[in-house]
């Protein structure tokens, strides 16, 4: 196989699945990494098939000029540099703003600069399809069809609601692109959930993970004595969001598709439940909380057009979990 994909936020949790999949599969990679060391220690990992390109900020305009002009052999641009962090200060700027350039930065490089590139994939969110407020109402069913209705201000209020935002307004921002500028490519996205499962690589564990990750890891930092963080929402495995993201540029019928990637609701004592049950000699010091009790009701989602697009069965709660843990507990040892 000769195409040659380019994957923009090579280093991120779900793009290091990504790019192993790619490399597994026989594709060559070229990846945007924000630092030359970033980029040599995935060459490291990744081989002769990987290759970079620094790209330090991807919301400033012309940010990708260069890289695309130096690899016309690229026909396939997957961009997963998708941040998810509530560790900001200035909602606007840290989250909103660098979200819509950074997508809409991408989309104009490739018509410029790209006209070779047939497929794009772009990894959005499933908060973009379901507004914060909405997650609880049992009446409503979440499809691919959906859209978060925040506004602007709303976003403004705290970083929860600007991650919310900015997810909304990214994608919405590379649709319309899509839609007036009429460019060589189709376009696809890739709409996952709370996103758990190990790291591609055990050396890339380490103390505190990426956001979604953490949920699970922070049950092993627990006291006996300590309350259960509350947490609930759906979720999905890497390896699927992953697996995901070729299906969505190789398969016809995800052209043009929004994919919906949720396995099912979780919320944080399952988590727990998981782990006393599969690693109890890790959990004597850990609380039990309410064992077998919680709230994982909440909007429904109807996702059997994704599940029939990508053709394969998502890693359950429990698949998931036990993965995870076992990968943190193995690399703390």
């Amino acid at each position: 196989m000769s195409t040659t994909v380019f994957v923009l936020g090579a280093t991120g949790y779900i793009a290091l699945h990504v790019v192993k999949d790619l490399i597994k599969k026989g594709y060559s990679v070229v990846g945007s990494v924000r630092s030359e060391a970033k980029g040599e220690k995935l060459t490291k990992q990744f081989g002769g098939k990987f290759t970079y390109e620094v790209v330090p900020d991807i919301s400033i305009e012309g940010a990708f000029d260069e890289a695309l002009k130096k690899h016309p052999e690229v026909t396939v641009f997957l961009h997963t540099a998708s941040p998810f962090h509530f560790d900001v200060t200035d909602v606007e700027k840290q989250l909103l703003v660098p979200a819509i350039e950074g997508t809409v930065n991408a989309l104009k490089a490739i018509k410029e600069h790209g006209p070779q590139i047939t497929r794009v994939v772009i990894t959005s969110s499933y908060v973009a399809t379901c507004s914060l407020e909405d997650d609880g109402d049992t009446s409503l069913v979440i499809t691919e069809d959906s859209w978060n209705r925040i506004t602007w201000e709303q976003a403004l209020q705290d970083p929860v609601s600007g991650y919310y935002g900015s997810k909304a307004f990214a994608e919405k921002a590379a649709w319309d692109f899509y839609k007036n500028e009429k460019p060589n490519f189709i376009l696809s996205t890739v709409n996952p959930g709370y996103v758990f499962g190990p790291q591609a690589f055990d050396e890339d564990v380490s103390g505190t993970l990426n956001t979604s990750a953490e949920i699970i890891n922070g049950l092993l930092k627990l006291n006996k004595t300590d309350s259960v963080p509350f947490y609930k929402g759906v979720y999905i495995d890497v390896r699927d969001v992953a697996k995901a993201h070729l299906v969505a540029f190789e398969s016809d019928e995800a052209k043009e598709e929004r994919l919906l990637l949720t396995e099912n609701r979780f919320y944080s004592q399952q988590l727990l439940d998981i782990l006393h049950s599969k690693f109890p000699e890790y959990a004597h010091n850990l609380p039990v909380g309410k064992p077998g009790q919680g709230d994982p009701v909440g909007v429904k989602v109807d996702n059997e057009k994704t599940r029939k697009i990508l053709g394969f069965d998502f890693i359950d709660l429990e698949g998931t979990t036990v993965d995870t843990l076992k990968q943190i507990i193995d690399a703390n040892k």
